[in-house]
């Protein structure tokens, strides 16, 4: 049986580093069983608070807008088309430089989870 979620019935919601995430597949919801898919929205001159996932590598495509990411102190400008690996247990923050909303699907492995995510004090 496929497991199938409809965008525009999911609610999003904030998470603790700031962006509004609407959770597109989820175990806790749907089913599936060792990753999460998301798109998050970081707002026109908006950014997440640097933050870390001990658990959880995460994949980043950039579906819309621009930014620029830091990942462990190191920065760099991202766009429409990128894809960033942020592994295990790095510090990462992303600002929105452009004049859309920076649109980002995220996929966690394992999945994302709320209670896993340390906010951080440097960036």
């Amino acid at each position: 049986m496929p497991i199938e979620s409809i965008q525009e019935d999911i609610e999003p919601y904030i998470t603790k580093d700031g962006s509004s995430i609407r959770e597109l597949m989820h175990p806790e919801v749907h089913g599936n069983r060792a990753q999460s898919l998301a798109e998050a929205t970081v707002p026109v001159g908006s950014s997440t608070i640097p933050h870390r996932h001990n658990r959880s590598e995460e994949i980043y495509h950039i579906t819309e807008g621009s930014g620029r990411i830091t990942i462990e102190g190191q920065n760099f400008e991202i766009k429409t088309g990128d894809t960033i690996c942020i592994l295990p247990g790095e510090v990462h923050s992303i600002r929105n430089i452009g004049d859309v909303a920076l649109k980002i699907l995220c996929c966690c492995s394992p999945p994302y989870s709320h209670y896993h995510t340390e906010l951080s004090d440097r960036s």
